[in-house]
């Protein structure tokens, strides 16, 4: 009893934070924005695995020349890793302002122009000589790549919030006459609004520049932004969040969503950030990221559930278990485990919770240290979730065997942190089935006593 009522008042609070407006539209957003960072990121690969004539094919006599195709894929990775920050506020705001029953893409362009307002547009560029010069009329790389992740996502719901506001203020439409078209109409109607949007917009930034001394984006990227990714990049961090995951998993809600609003902005800008240092030759920044969770901590799925599959194939006699692994096998090679969560099941299962739980905690920590000490390379390259393991590790860390080997073991230590608790489950059915046996006589020789 009591135990049903912790599963229902966690799932109250799972339905409330995932029908909480700006989750969703955070949610939607980066969803969408997941195939131009993996464009981005392929792009970054082929640059470097291909096209470059130091460490890519264009290395070898014959295929020289793909060094000159270098440039596409340079231009794709400059179109989509270093916007990244636009692309989210246009998407954000756009789901914002479907959210809040407006229509069409304008408040995608609206979030997108007011961000622009109060972002610098000068910068300071070091000559051949050592010394700085303001160029005026740019916009860095730091407001358009991830960094400038947090402060566009505030500025996308900011900015829609108001100008819905603004918009249902009938004060502040300019009617047009009925022969007018409609989207005439229209333009006139947001013209108002957009105007003391944008100008809000502005103010603020240059007001709060005035105050502080400070410019909006330092003060939310040093406030908010860097702390949060210094938790979350970090070992503890991420494992809490993994934990969090799992629980929620184990309970029957669907734990990658409730901690994907936090994960998703952080890791996928960690991710950015690696791709971009890979394709200036940089150092690599960041060990964890959105590839790090997917190649260590989900191989077969939340819960590294290919340990589980390989284990039952091992050692499990149950022909429930063994017939769901069979069902499973195949989407579990693409990371897919919601036929093994609900259907062996894992959910509110005692025995197989705890492995479910800890099981990702370990491999993630046996990729951390690897990476951290040099054996398996960072991954620099963001892959579709979906990618099977082995295949995952080798395109994510652009070729890393010791990310290969890495991934290897940390299967291993999941089949065997599954073992004992599949051989438990045999026991289990084992004493279930001599119970119904022991019942059935029973009831056996009532019914012969009866007669």
């Amino acid at each position: 009893m009591e135990n049903s009522k912790f599963v229902e008042k966690m799932s109250a609070i799972a339905f409330k934070i995932n029908s909480y407006k700006y989750i969703i539209a955070i949610k939607n957003a980066f969803a969408s924005l997941l195939p131009i960072i993996i464009t981005g990121a392929f792009a970054t690969l082929f640059s470097n695995m291909v096209f470059d004539s130091v460490n890519g094919l264009a290395r070898f006599g014959p295929l020289a020349f793909l060094e000159q195709m270098k440039p596409i894929s340079q231009a794709i990775n400059y179109a989509t890793m270093n916007l990244l920050t636009i692309a989210a506020v246009f998407l954000i705001g756009m789901e914002v302002a479907n959210l809040n029953k407006l229509k069409g893409h304008f408040a995608g362009l609206l979030a997108v122009v007011s961000y622009i307002a109060v972002i610098p547009t000068t910068i300071e560029v070091l000559t051949g000589e050592e010394q700085l010069v303001e160029v005026a009329n740019v916009i860095g790389s730091d407001y358009t790549g991830s960094r400038g992740l947090f402060l566009g996502m505030a500025v996308a719901i900011l900015s829609i919030e108001l100008f819905t506001w603004l918009t249902n203020q009938d004060r502040l439409q300019i009617k047009m006459p009925d022969s007018v078209p409609s989207n005439v109409s229209r333009s006139f109607s947001a013209l108002i609004p957009t105007i003391l949007t944008v100008t809000a917009m502005a103010t603020l930034s240059f007001l709060i520049q005035l105050v502080t001394g400070m410019h909006i984006y330092e003060i939310i990227y040093s406030l908010v932004q860097r702390p949060l990714e210094n938790v979350v990049q970090g070992l503890p961090g991420v494992l809490l969040l993994m934990f969090v995951a799992q629980v929620f998993w184990v309970i029957g809600i669907h734990g990658n969503q409730m901690v994907k609003p936090i994960r998703e902005p952080i890791l996928l800008a960690a991710i950015a950030e690696n791709t971009t240092a890979f394709e200036a030759g940089e150092a690599i920044p960041n060990i964890i990221n959105m590839p790090f969770w997917d190649i260590y901590m989900s191989m077969g799925g939340s819960g590294v559930t290919i340990g589980l599959l390989i284990a039952i194939f091992l050692v499990s006699r149950r022909k429930d278990f063994r017939s769901i692994a069979k069902l499973s096998a195949e989407p579990g090679l693409f990371n897919i485990n919601e036929p093994m969560i609900f259907g062996l099941p894992v959910m509110l299962n005692p025995i197989m919770a705890i492995p479910f739980v800890l099981t990702p905690l370990v491999t993630g920590t046996i990729g951390y240290f690897a990476t951290a000490v040099g054996f398996a390379g960072p991954a620099v390259v963001m892959i579709p979730w979906t990618t099977p393991p082995i295949l995952s590790a080798y395109i994510a860390t652009a070729g890393s065997i010791g990310a290969v080997i890495t991934q290897i073991v940390c299967i291993a230590v999941a089949t065997l942190t599954y073992l004992p608790f599949v051989q438990v489950s045999n026991k289990a059915v084992t004493i279930e089935e001599a119970e119904k046996e022991k019942y059935g006589e029973e009831r056996t020789e009532s019914a012969t006593q009866v007669k």
